[in-house]
Order: structure tokens, then C-alpha cells, then sequence
């Protein structure tokens, strides 16, 4: 197992970082690395490598505390202190660049004395971050200095040396684990953390190709766990507790900070009332077997498992968020709700003095995935209430302007820029609060991302009858990006767009037949619902034409395109989201208008929920990008 450096001694001088033993594990790891490479250098280069390889054997924390320690280095040694420091340089940028640090401080105070706290703790984690940081920065400089090498422009501010994931953490014994699972419990639990941003992760695998389905047993392999080889981050993932454990090898423990970027931790309460887990989520299994890729649910234990095993092909982060979303979506469907995979934002419409509408904030409750739970409100009604479930996205840079990348640095985890298509940015985008409070859906759409509108025609149609929206849904067609296994403008169809796991296959076959029925009954309320408040013209329904891969699928003509107002097939990308944003800020202030009315004519403010159902660069994303543009709600 390639190392990662998990730091838990706390260091206060140059002198104590260099004597402590996660600097002479790194040191050792770096130096092996090194010679490694070297290794495996050209043949012509061999005289150079066996030198190099000799000097870099001798290295030894010694050597560099010597170093530090001296107030004047002689003459005849500074050749030879000076090539320390060269190497030790470099090996800090390799710490910063390349390796995957972990700083880790035990807070079972938490839990057990009350007198630390949640927010108490973050703040002890961030200033751990930076102050080791900081005296990594100065262990630096005063090697440089040293050997006088520190001249001229200091360029510390862009030299974040933090580690990787700088944790907060309990005894995973709080968790009240199935006795069938008393060895995830000896792996602590992250509880806060601070991570490193900015940073892009190189994985095995930059696509997605095998499914993640229903498995006939359990694929987690208790008595070959080692505890000592994982870490864990308790998620909430909607209504749900999933617990994900991650290998600490390098390719699957690179997931973390994308993990803690993406989904908001579970909070404290849960885990001191001995709350149960609803789910364990299995990431890079060493001792897994091929057929092992899925989830089970675990009648016995009440609990559900998911499991990706430790193979190269699997190593990519779309295989981390997409399981934890299925076991959230497994979990709804369970429960009676329905799971959409869709962006859906709430916008609060105000009035002006003259009564007019406009747009005064656009509040993100879901960027990829969601939930519709039917509730009975005090007029007896049946509504569908919306809840999302990350407060990040998993962002595909492809579609994205330049104005809207700037805006995710400084807070941006990244995955695979240098492999071209499908580079993936994991930002925030929205808070806890928005994603867990539920609100009444207003508009429900499906997004179609290859029919070609006429200019002047509205890219919205949401009047539809419920039978005829239903179908559309059903249907769930779209033509692909290749982000996935299928081929760049080549069309498909999921049921309701995917809402993982797929419940029918491209012949209709229906999967997970258990789910499946349970889903189909799920629909059933849902349409009976619909179909009242349709008719009160409450909850619109139909579909958006976004356009955003109309110019790569090959059943549109250039005849067409022109037709509709395009010059070239790549323009259509790039201005359509543009019509579609353009048409839904029309349509919410229409129906802020209507329900306003509905309220008596005399709110301040109207709440709107608009979800957009849709699979794969269906243009959620970037029909938001654009009508925060239009509304003028970021200021670049």
C-alpha cells in the first residue's frame, strides 16, 4: 500500500519538526520514491542516477538537524549542506504537491464532557492547519538562510504548505454499529475537519463505465477488515446517516476532501444519541471481489451496505458520489418518497412599490440529486415537498465559462484537469440549512438537451397534462456528453433520468424488482397528487429544451441549427443555456405573480422551488451559471 502521512504528534519549533517521527516517515517515503525513479531512468543516464542514488541514501533527519543547529556552517561543508537543503526543498514541494498528508487530533470531548463543541472543535482544527503550515514555511526558510540560499523576493504567501485534510476525531465506538460490524467501529469518526483547496487529484480513472447495483449478498468482508487501514466520515445525506470508509491507499483515499467538500457531515447529536447508521459506504476494498461492486440491504441488521472494490478502473470520484447518492435514493424509495436526479433552486421573488416582480436571490437546494417526500398539509392537501442532499457539485469544467471558474478558486477540489474532457471541480455552492428544510415543489421539469427551438418559440413548455409530462419523465431521454459509457452524441433513455440505481434498462426491463415496485407505487402517489394540484394550477409540470447538446447530435442538420438561429454547431453550447435561463426567470415571476394571488394578493416576498430533472449534462448546471449572470446575483 502506497503510503499516505497521517500526522498526530503536535510540533512547535523547526528543531521538533524535524526530530518527529511523521518527518522521518515522509523522509523515508520521499527517499524511496526518488530512488525509485531513478531506477528506472535511460541507460545513458545511469552514471548520473548511481551518484544521485548514493547521496540520496545517506539523507538522514540528522544530517538536516545538523543543519539547523550550526551558527555558522564551515566553509568545506557548505557544498555539501547546501545539496541537504536542495534536496529537502524539494521534497517540501513534493509534500505539497504529490504526497497525501493527514493532520489528526482526538476530540472525544465532544462527546463525552460537553465542553468542546462542534464549531469549538473546527476552529482547533483550522488553527492546527495553519500553524503547522506555518512552521513547515519556517523550517523552510531557515534551511535557505542557512546555507544562503534565501535571497533576494521571499515568495511564502503562495506556499500553502496545510495538509491535505486536517481532522477532527472521535472513537468510532459512539456509533451505535450492528454487532455484525464491531470492527468499523475501531476506525475513528471524523467529526470536522479543514481541507486544502485548490488542489487537483490525479486518479486511475476519469469516467464512470460499470453500474452500481442491487447485490444478492453482503460484499463486506468483516474478519478481513483492518481497522488501521481506513478512515471514515459520517455523511448526512438527506434524511440518512451513511457512514463512508475509505482505504488509505493512494487512488482511493485522494476521495476524502472531494468527500468533505461535496455532502454535509452528520451532526453531533445524532452521533451521542447512539443514533444507527442507516448505511456504510465501502470505498476502495482491498479484499474485495469483482462481483462485489453494489450495495446490499442487510434484512437482518436493519442497514445498507454499498461497496467499490480496489481496482484502478474504480478509482475515480464518480464512483464515490454516485453509490452514496444510491444508497440515499435506495433508503427514499424505501420510505415511500421519490428520488430525482435534478438540480433545483428556490427563488424568493419580491414586489416593487409598482407591484412588479423580480428575482432577489437564487437559493441552490440541490445541484444533482434530490427527494420528493408527500406530506398532508393543514388543508388536507398532498403536496410534494422537495429535499436535497449535497451542499456541494461535482462540476464537469467543460461547460462552464471562464467568469464562472474564477469563481470556484480558493474553494475548489479538483479531479484529473490534465486528462481534457470531463476535468471535475467539487465547489460548494449552497448551506446545510437550504438542502435539509423541505419546500413545496411549484414547477417540475424535465430536461431535454438535443430538440432545437425556433428563435422567438419558448424554451419552456409547462402546461402540460400530468399524463403527458409523466411520459416525458419516464422516458427520460437525452443525448450523452461521453462522460460516461456512452458514446458523445449518441441519445439514450433511463427511466425518469436515472435516478440511481436504474430501475429499467434500455429494453425496459425493470430492474431491482422489489424497488422497482415499491418506486412505481411511489410514482402513483405522486401522480395522484399531481394531477389535484395541477388542476389548481399549484404545481406545474413539463419540460425544459435546454439545446446545450444539440450541435453534436447527428439527427440535427445544419439546415436545422441555421433555422433556429445558430451559425455553427459549437455555438449551440454555448448560447442556449442561455434562451432556457432567459425563459425560466420569465416563468417564475409569472408564477410568483399567480401565487401571490392565490395568497391574497398581498406577500412581500414569493417563495418559488423549480427542480430540473435530467441526467448527465442535461444543462442544469449551466442554465443556473447563466440566469445568475442574467440576474446579476455574483459580482466577478
Amino acid at each position: 500500500m502506497e503510503q499516505i502521512l497521517e500526522i498526530r504528534e503536535g510540533c512547535n519549533t523547526p528543531e521538533q519538526l524535524v526530530k518527529s517521527l511523521p518527518f522521518s516517515r515522509f523522509l523515508k517515503t520521499y527517499k524511496n520514491e526518488f530512488i525509485d525513479n531513478l531506477d528506472h531512468r535511460d541507460e545513458r543516464q545511469h552514471n548520473e542516477a548511481t551518484h544521485k542514488i548514493d547521496f540520496i541514501k545517506g539523507v538522514c533527519a540528522r544530517d538536516i538537524l545538523q543543519v539547523l543547529d550550526q551558527e555558522e556552517i564551515a566553509e568545506n561543508d557548505m557544498e555539501r549542506s547546501r545539496n541537504l537543503v536542495r534536496f529537502i526543498d524539494g521534497a517540501f514541494h513534493h509534500f505539497r504537491s504529490s504526497s497525501y498528508s493527514r493532520l489528526v487530533r482526538l476530540q472525544n470531548d465532544v462527546i463525552s464532557t460537553g465542553l468542546e463543541t462542534p464549531d469549538s472543535v473546527k476552529d482547533k482544527v483550522t488553527e492546527k492547519a495553519t500553524t503547522l503550515s506555518d512552521l513547515i514555511l519556517q523550517t523552510r526558510r531557515r534551511l535557505l538562510r542557512k546555507v544562503g540560499m534565501e535571497h533576494g523576493v521571499r515568495r511564502s504567501h503562495g506556499l500553502d504548505a496545510s495538509p491535505n485534510v486536517t481532522a477532527g476525531e472521535i472513537s468510532g465506538h459512539y456509533f451505535n454499529l450492528p454487532a455484525d460490524y464491531v470492527p468499523l467501529s475501531h476506525v475513528p469518526l471524523t467529526i470536522a475537519a479543514d481541507i486544502r483547496t485548490g488542489v487537483d487529484y490525479s486518479t486511475p480513472s476519469n469516467k464512470r463505465a460499470e453500474p452500481f447495483y442491487e447485490l444478492d449478498h453482503n460484499p463486506l468482508k468483516m474478519d478481513q477488515f483492518n481497522p488501521d487501514d481506513w478512515v471514515s466520515v459520517p455523511l448526512q445525506v438527506g434524511a440518512w446517516l451513511i457512514v463512508a470508509y475509505l482505504h488509505k491507499s493512494r487512488g482511493s483515499v485522494e476521495m476524502e476532501p472531494g468527500l468533505l467538500n461535496l455532502f454535509p457531515f452528520a451532526s453531533i447529536s445524532d452521533i451521542k444519541e447512539n443514533r444507527r447508521p442507516d448505511g456504510v459506504f465501502i470505498f476502495g476494498d482491498p479484499n474485495a471481489e469483482p462481483n462485489d461492486l453494489g450495495y446490499f440491504w442487510d434484512e437482518e441488521n436493519q442497514i445498507l451496505v454499498g461497496l467499490v472494490p480496489n481496482r484502478d478502473e474504480l478509482k475515480y470520484f464518480g464512483y464515490c458520489k454516485k453509490p452514496i447518492l444510491t444508497l440515499h435514493n435506495v433508503l427514499a424509495i424505501q420510505k415511500g418518497e421519490l428520488p430525482l436526479h435534478c438540480g433545483c433552486t428556490r427563488y424568493m421573488v419580491h414586489f416593487d412599490e409598482e407591484n412588479q416582480p423580480y428575482i432577489g436571490e437564487m437559493l441552490i437546494k440541490a445541484d444533482d440529486m434530490g427527494r420528493i417526500s408527500l406530506q398532508k398539509g393543514d388543508d388536507n392537501q398532498t403536496r410534494p415537498i422537495f429535499f436535497g442532499t449535497e451542499t456541494g457539485a461535482f462540476a464537469c469544467l467543460d461547460g462552464f465559462s471562464e467568469q464562472a471558474k474564477l469563481l470556484m478558486i480558493g474553494r475548489e477540489v479538483g479531479y484529473n484537469k490534465d486528462t481534457g474532457s470531463n476535468a471535475r471541480q467539487i465547489v460548494p455552492v449552497t448551506e446545510d440549512i437550504e438542502v435539509m428544510n423541505g419546500d413545496p415543489l411549484d414547477m417540475l421539469l424535465y430536461m431535454n438537451n438535443f430538440d432545437l427551438i425556433e428563435k422567438g418559440v419558448s424554451t419552456i413548455d409547462a402546461n402540460m397534462s400530468v399524463t403527458d409530462a409523466i411520459d416525458h419523465f419516464r422516458l427520460g431521454e437525452r443525448v450523452a456528453a461521453g462522460s460516461t459509457h456512452t458514446h458523445r452524441g449518441s441519445k439514450e433513455s433511463s427511466y425518469w433520468a436515472n435516478p440511481f440505481p436504474l430501475l429499467r434498462d434500455e429494453n425496459d426491463t425493470p430492474l431491482h424488482p422489489d424497488l422497482y415496485e415499491q418506486y412505481l407505487s411511489n410514482e402513483a402517489h405522486f401522480i395522484s397528487a399531481a394531477k389535484e394540484l395541477v388542476d389548481k394550477k399549484e404545481l406545474h409540470l413539463g419540460v425544459a429544451f435546454s439545446q446545450l447538446m444539440a450541435g453534436v447530435y447527428s439527427e440535427n442538420s445544419d439546415d436545422d441549427l441555421q433555422r433556429c438561429g445558430y451559425h455553427d454547431r459549437d455555438e449551440v453550447e454555448q448560447l442556449a443555456p442561455t434562451r432556457l435561463a432567459e425563459d425560466l426567470i420569465d416563468h417564475i415571476k409569472e408564477l410568483a405573480v399567480e401565487k401571490r394571488e392565490r395568497s391574497g394578493g398581498s406577500l412581500d416576498e414569493v417563495s418559488i422551488t423549480v427542480a430540473l430533472v435530467g441526467d448527465s449534462r442535461t444543462g442544469k448546471s449551466e442554465t443556473a451559471e447563466k440566469m445568475e449572470g442574467i440576474l446579476g446575483l455574483q459580482l466577478i
